[in-house]
Formats: C-alpha cells, sequence, structure tokens
C-alpha cells in the first residue's frame, strides 16, 4: 500500500503536472515513437492508480525488463498458423504464401487469429524470415513442399557487391501491418517483430535453399571465408536498419531467429553467428534503447552464455535445455549467481500439446516454476507443430494464466 501511494503522490505532485502543460513532441531527433500525454479519469484532475494501469507498458515487456510482473507473460512461436482452422480456410482462399505473409490486410487478419482466440500476451506478427531479401536484390520463392528456394544464390565475390542497400520503401506492408497490429492490441498484448540472424538468412542465400547438412556454406566459410565475411556484413547493415523500420512502425519487441546457428560447433558460431548479432543488437540498443531483443538459436544449450553475451535482453531457450539450469549458468556466466541477469523465453515441449490436458498442465506447471516466476516469458521450445489441436493450445493459456506466477503453483 505504501509503495502504490509514494508511487501516487510522485506522479501526481511531480510529474503530471510537468507531463500536463509541457509533454514535448520527441526526446531526440532518432525519430522516436510520439510521446504519451497522460489523462486522468473524465471529472477529475489527478491521476489514480486505475489511470496509471491504462499507461503501463504491455506484461511481456515489463518482464523482459525485470520489472515486478503479476504473472508470468505467455505467447507462442508460430502462434498464427496451419493449426487454426481459420488460418487454413484463408489460405485457402490465398494459396501464395507469399501473397499471405506481402499483402498487409492478410498479414494483419492472419497475425490476429490466436489474438481473438487465446488473447496470447504476445502477438508475432505473421512474416517470413526471408521477407526483406528482395529489397536487397535477391529475390526467392516459396514452394508448398520444397519451402524457400533462392532464384540465384550467392557465392562468388561479385555477386555480393551486386547486393544494394535495403530499400525499405519494398517492405512498407510491413510497417503498414505492424501499425494496424499494434492499433488493435493496444497494451493489452505485446507486438513482436522478427527477423533471421545473418547467419541463417545467408545459409539459404548461398546453399540455395533449405539444408539438412549445410555443405556448401559451410565449404565457403574455409575456402573462401572472405566472400562469406562480406555476405554477413551487408546482411547486418541491412537487418539492422529492418529491425529499426519495424520498432518506428509499432513493434514492442523484436525476436532475431539464429534459427540455423545451432548446426555451427561453438567456436564456429563465435565467428559466423556472434559477431553480427552483437553488432545489430548494439546499434538497435543505440537508436531505441527502450525497445527488448530476443535471440532465439533451435538447438541452443550449448550456445547460451554465448547468446547471452551478444547483449540480448531475452534468451529463447528449447526444450531439450533445464530452465533452471540454464538460469543458473547464465547468472553464473554474468558473475551474479541468482540475480536474474538476463530474461529466458521457453520452453515447453511442442510435442505435448498431443498429449491429455493433465500433461499439458503438467508441462507449463514444470516450466513456470523452473522458470522462477521473474524474468520468465512462458512459450514453446519451438513453433507450434501443424495438426496441433486447437483445444490443446487454448488449454495452455489458460493455465498459464490461471497459474501465473511461479509463487502461486
Amino acid at each position: 500500500f505504501l509503495r502504490d501511494y509514494n508511487y501516487y503522490l510522485i506522479v501526481n505532485v511531480f510529474l503530471y503536472p510537468m507531463l500536463k502543460f509541457s509533454t514535448p513532441k520527441s526526446f531526440n531527433a532518432t525519430k522516436p515513437r510520439k510521446a504519451v500525454t497522460l489523462k486522468a479519469s473524465e471529472g477529475s484532475n489527478r491521476l489514480t492508480l486505475k489511470d496509471l494501469e491504462a499507461y503501463k507498458d504491455p506484461l511481456l515487456v515489463r518482464a523482459a525488463r525485470g520489472e515486478e510482473i503479476e504473472r508470468v507473460p505467455c505467447w507462442l512461436m508460430r502462434q498464427a498458423g496451419r493449426y487454426q482452422k481459420v488460418y487454413r480456410d484463408l489460405a485457402a482462399k490465398y494459396p501464395s504464401f507469399r501473397q499471405r505473409s506481402e499483402t498487409t490486410d492478410l498479414i494483419v487478419e492472419i497475425s490476429l487469429q490466436p489474438w481473438k482466440s487465446f488473447k496470447p500476451d504476445g502477438v508475432i506478427m505473421f512474416s517470413d524470415i526471408l521477407t526483406p531479401l528482395p529489397a536487397m536484390g535477391i529475390e526467392f520463392d516459396i514452394d508448398n513442399t520444397k519451402g524457400p528456394i533462392i532464384q540465384k544464390p550467392i557465392r562468388t565475390m561479385e555477386q555480393v557487391d551486386e547486393l544494394y542497400d535495403i530499400d525499405l520503401s519494398r517492405l512498407e506492408f510491413v510497417s503498414s501491418a505492424l501499425t494496424h497490429i499494434r492499433a488493435e492490441v493496444g497494451r493489452k498484448s505485446a507486438v513482436l517483430g522478427f527477423i533471421g540472424s545473418p547467419w541463417t538468412l545467408a545459409t539459404y542465400i548461398v546453399e540455395g535453399a533449405s539444408s539438412q547438412h549445410y555443405r556448401t556454406i559451410k565449404n565457403l566459410s574455409y575456402s573462401n571465408p572472405d566472400i562469406l565475411e562480406a555476405l554477413l556484413r551487408k546482411l547486418t547493415i541491412a537487418l539492422t536498419d529492418y529491425i529499426i523500420f519495424q520498432i518506428d512502425a509499432g513493434a514492442h519487441v523484436v525476436q532475431i531467429f539464429d534459427s540455423w546457428g545451432g548446426h555451427l560447433p561453438p567456436k564456429d558460431w563465435d565467428r559466423w553467428s556472434k559477431p553480427y548479432l552483437r553488432r545489430i543488437i548494439r546499434e538497435v540498443h543505440l537508436a531505441r534503447p527502450h525497445i527488448p531483443l530476443t535471440v532465439f538459436a533451435n538447438g541452443c544449450g550449448g550456445l547460451l552464455e554465448r547468446i547471452a553475451a551478444t547483449g540480448a535482453d531475452i534468451v529463447g531457450v528449447d526444450w531439450a535445455t533445464d530452465l533452471r539450469d540454464a538460469r543458473h549458468r547464465l547468472d553464473v556466466a554474468a558473475g551474479d549467481a541468482d540475480s536474474n541477469t538476463v530474461c529466458l523465453q521457453g520452453n515447453v515441449d511442442p510435442a505435448v500439446l498431443f498429449g491429455p490436458k493433465a500433461a499439458i498442465t503438467e508441462a507449463v506447471k514444470d516450466c513456470l516454476v523452473r522458470g522462477g516466476g521473474r524474468r520468465h516469458i512462458l512459450n514453446l521450445g519451438h513453433g507450434v507443430q501443424p495438426g496441433t489441436p486447437e483445444d490443446a493450445v487454448a488449454h495452455l493459456f489458460e493455465v498459464s494464466k490461471e497459474l501465473g506466477f511461479s509463487a502461486n503453483l
């Protein structure tokens, strides 16, 4: 009570008069989001605690920052997609994946389908990690059976030199979609943008398609490392701009998918992924310091300390790693054991959603307990799998909201 009362006094006596009469239009020259003017309830000239609640950042953002939260937030990777009937019906009407992921109205509709069904604490934009490539001069197709196909794989320095700076005007459908999603969910949920990491995008660009063994790009790293370095540098600059572009359009959080980083030995990850992730995160933090950034690498158990060292605010953890162990390892690596130095995201096994509701409840409960209740975002250890029962996803969200803090378990 005293904490809330003191907060009330500070805001009304000191901050509210200043915000009411002299709210600046902006606070720096790097195009920040517009400043918010706090408004008291109608008929009052004082802010109440209820009024202040309306101006809080979304729960997920506050959890990422390590603030006190009323419960652990929850969203799911591949939250929008084929497991939902409404998505399958829409996909039948618009069979081209690129049309669905590059048309503003369709992006918004698909992104909001799970929001309308489950009210998750995060709404991630429906898109693809390859979406920005044509804006750099790299064309691709999506085959319904083979997946992404790069029309002209890049394997020479001449091809790298031909790439141009990212043309964000060709990605207006992304910014427009994020703005519409943000307007729809308000502060009830965090809006998430995302990119693929430079290394992960490079695997598609060099291999020409999805790969099991990544022989072509790994051979390039051994035989012509200067070519791969030049490609990764260009991708890093472009992706940094793309993240800021998403933030300015409305993203509260941006996730970086280093999807194929786990296929590199640790020492090679240190060379071919880590420095480029660090540069992106450093530059975005300088330009937009209020935005949390997540790094998720599938099969990342052996890379956790390295991922945290990139400067990521949130570290995604797959289901093969014990969340409590992950917390301890990262705190020790930071030199401050048991201090919750970084936010963790994860890590329920997606396969449990094919099991009975009792198993889902137990999996969520175990994850919350191991997450510790603070600086934890409940998620799967990977994306929702095709064929997952919708009622199982609904049950996961219901349980996450009922159990809340691990202290209540």
